[in-house]
């Protein structure tokens, strides 16, 4: 066992652009560290600072609150300009400012920079330290993690109560988070069904596969190249993010598979389809890059990590140790 998050400096996470920045247009652009504070109230923050509506400040995808992070918001302030000197918010630093030609759309980053404590390793050390070496080279199943579902998964059951009631109109970042919240809980479902049989990284007949660090899936049949592509981790199998059908899916053997997996979950499938979401797939597998750790005093270890936007670090750590919670954040 292992104990995660015994305080906030214990999750260090670090957003990844990927491109540079103008200096120049109608956006200005805050590179940020906030403390114990989720990535929506740190744009309410920013937006009331500003004088701006909600709407006209953006990022590039949630970050942890329980957690120090670093990460990019977009202000679209055109010419005007703020005056960030008396800024004064001790779980919000404003680190950098520059301006920008574009907006800051979710998905925009390239990935996250992990930087974990692990504290009270106990139990098999010597397995816990052949874990870390498995994992930089075979990955892990790549699950939603817990804070898509929201705390003791309630946006599952948001979701399912919206369902009941015959789907009545919701506010658009309410219907993106109970239709996201869906197809992340169905990917889990078929995914933990492949880690049970033990095939998520062993290809089955009929794969769908998907390249490494972007969104591009193909289908072919499984020959010597491939293999070898999928051992060195260019090539990942995939699961389904369902919606209304696609001409790229799974056949004969997966198709079985997952078909039988959501077969308990029709309701959720047809109502994926119905509100005009598009299936998709997603990797089962991802692998860490820049993979390190390192022995601290006592019983604590530091995991050091980069992975794709999307994917989710607690779903990393989880493959090292069972997990319990800090005593800060119990509650």
């Amino acid at each position: 066992m292992a104990t995660l998050r015994a305080t906030a400096a214990d999750f260090f996470v670090e957003e990844q652009l990927g491109f540079e920045l103008s200096g120049g247009g109608e956006h200005r652009w805050l590179w940020i560290e906030k403390e114990n504070l989720n990535t929506s109230d740190a744009a309410q923050r920013l937006a009331r600072f500003a004088g701006l509506h909600e709407r006209d400040v953006s990022f590039a995808g949630l970050k942890d609150k329980r957690a120090i992070t670093r990460q990019w918001f977009c202000l679209h302030l055109l010419n005007r300009e703020v005056d960030w000197s008396s800024w004064s918010d001790p779980a919000l630093r404003i680190l950098q400012s520059s301006r920008h030609d574009k907006k800051l759309r979710r998905g925009a980053h390239r990935g996250n920079r992990f930087e974990i404590i692990l504290r009270d390793v106990d139990g098999d050390i010597a397995a816990f330290e052949q874990r870390l070496v498995s994992i930089g080279i075979r990955g892990v199943p790549n699950y939603f993690g817990e804070q898509r579902f929201g705390r003791d998964g309630r946006n599952i059951e948001l979701a399912r109560r919206w369902l009941a009631q015959g789907r009545p109109r919701l506010q658009r970042q309410q219907l993106s988070l109970n239709l996201s919240s869906l197809r992340s809980f169905l990917f889990n479902e078929v995914l933990a069904q492949r880690v049970l049989a033990n095939n998520w990284c062993t290809p089955l007949h009929g794969e769908v596969f998907a390249l490494q660090g972007n969104a591009s899936v193909f289908r072919q049949e499984l020959d010597e190249l491939l293999q070898r592509r999928i051992d060195s981790g260019d090539v990942h199998l995939s699961g389904p993010l369902p919606g209304r059908p696609s001409a790229l899916a799974p056949e004969h053997e997966v198709m079985e598979l997952e078909q039988h997996c959501l077969a308990a979950h029709v309701e959720l499938t047809e109502a994926l389809s119905a509100a005009g979401v598009d299936s998709m797939r997603r990797s089962l597998r991802v692998i860490p890059a820049d993979w390190r750790w390192a022995k601290l005093e006592g019983n604590d270890w530091r995991v050091c990590f980069n992975l794709p936007k999307g994917c989710f670090a607690t779903s990393v750590v989880r493959e090292l140790a069972q997990l319990r919670t800090g005593s800060d954040y119990a509650n």
